[in-house]
């Protein structure tokens, strides 16, 4: 029998026994087999962290806490079967999880040497139809100090199911040591709430959304020309990162108030006129993730349920900064009451998709915010640091993460269009505006482009 006959047996005995069920993809999962520049099954769809791991911890009690996580998650039980039209969930009642160790020599101690390491746990492509589409490698450092490096396939988990992963293995471990033997059972599954969302959107809604956005958007123009094909480059994100420093952010909240804004409205008003600034365009769109998980019992749950909402700003010389904060607002608030799914959003708009580009944008500006706890009890610790490795969605990005009371700021770039160089000085034209709007936020877009 073929390996390929194999396969096809077993998938029919799980079935038949209630082993396996099948579910049609969720709103978000749509968006890689429809509208996403790289093949579903591309590395450049892994979602990847470290998660620092400090105390003594057991091989054996890692092992559990991870399958007593897959107990509960559906998401470590998720894989796909191709379909007529679209593909299928399968999603198992079990799945054994494998967690290697693997001790580090001296040498390998470095950041620059883990990073090495982390590439194959990070690059390896999934089976997408035998799952699991998880896989972990925890590196000891020392008998209390370990690093976790975590691979998770988007089409099962978005940031903020990271997080919930972090909480999770944390109380799994915790329960293990004291003789526990199940977390206990969500609220909402992730398939639960596919079938919620699939049940709202309705052809009606999607039809009101979509007339919004055609609207919106129309008369948009690219920034730059996008290499088109898949070629090694078009699938990779080159990572550079900076930082906006505590006294300024402090600032840039304080003008937030004063206008009635956020954070994320202040800080978008300010790259929309740095990008602006660095490529001469007055007509600026930009993508930015949303959760979308208002329901409270869909936030303990592992699952990719975020969505994508496009921004548009367009570059009015004669306004001061502050108007243009009050105007961005005001155009981020009605996006977002707007927001649909990226596959209908990209159905609506009769865009074609191409390989390796975006059809919609080709900047990602984000804020993030979702949940990434650092726990610590009784000796033991888990921090989550986001990899933020960029799955293909974009051609640029500006990814903010509150440090204290300051920014991070992560830089992901297609390495065939932008050269280091390029981003250094697009960082530099970033914080020089902050550092101008700070000083006079009442100054005139047009001489505020002038200082850059």
């Amino acid at each position: 029998m073929s390996q390929a006959q194999d396969t096809r047996t077993r998938l029919k005995q799980w079935l038949e026994s209630g082993e396996a069920r099948l579910q049609p993809l969720t709103l978000p999962q749509r968006e890689l087999w429809e509208a996403a520049p790289v093949p579903p099954g591309d590395p450049s769809n892994h979602i990847c962290a470290f998660i620092h791991v400090r105390g003594p911890i057991s091989q054996s009690g890692c092992e559990a806490a991870v399958q007593k996580v897959a107990d509960r998650q559906e998401a470590f039980r998720i894989s796909f079967l191709p379909g007529k039209e679209q593909p299928v969930q399968m999603i198992r009642r079990s799945s054994r999880q494998v967690l290697h160790f693997q001790e580090l020599t001296d040498k390998q101690q470095h950041p620059e040497a883990l990073e090495d390491l982390a590439q194959p746990v990070f690059r390896t492509p999934f089976d997408m139809v035998g799952g699991p589409l998880v896989r972990s490698v925890v590196f000891r450092r020392s008998a209390e100090d370990h690093v976790l490096v975590v691979s998770i396939h988007h089409a099962i988990a978005d940031g903020w199911t990271l997080g919930v992963f972090v909480q999770d293995l944390f109380a799994a471990y915790l329960l293990g040591l004291k003789g526990g033997t199940a977390l206990p059972p969500l609220q909402m599954s992730y398939t639960d709430w596919g079938a919620a969302e699939r049940a709202y959107w309705q052809p009606a809604l999607l039809a009101e959304r979509g007339a919004y956005w055609k609207n919106a958007l129309e008369g948009t123009t690219p920034m730059w020309q996008s290499p088109a094909g898949l070629t090694e480059a078009s699938r990779t994100r080159q990572r550079w990162v900076s930082s906006v420093p505590a006294p300024l952010v402090r600032t840039v909240r304080e003008i937030a108030k004063r206008n009635g804004a956020t954070l994320f409205s202040t800080m978008l008003a300010a790259f929309q006129v740095t990008l602006s600034k660095w490529t001469g365009k007055d007509d600026i769109l930009v993508g930015t993730p949303v959760a979308n998980r208002g329901k409270p019992a869909v936030r303990e749950s592992m699952g990719y349920c975020a969505g994508i909402v496009p921004l548009r700003g367009r570059i009015d010389p004669d306004r001061t900064f502050s108007e243009r904060v009050r105007a961005v607002h005001e155009t981020t608030v009605d996006a977002f009451a707007n927001a649909m799914p990226f596959a209908e959003l990209v159905k609506a708009l009769g865009v074609p998709v191409k390989p390796g580009c975006n059809p919609v944008f080709q900047v990602r500006f984000a804020l993030q915010n979702h949940p990434v706890p650092d726990i610590s009890v009784n000796g033991m610790s888990l921090q989550l640091r986001m990899r933020s490795t960029g799955t293909c969605r974009f051609d640029l990005a500006c990814e903010l993460t509150e440090e204290g009371e300051a920014l991070e700021v992560v830089w992901l770039y297609r390495p065939d269009l932008f050269a280091t160089e390029d981003v250094q000085t697009l960082q530099r034209l970033y914080l020089g505006l902050l550092m101008s709007v700070c000083s006079t936020p009442e100054i005139l877009t047009a001489a505020l482009m002038t200082t850059l």
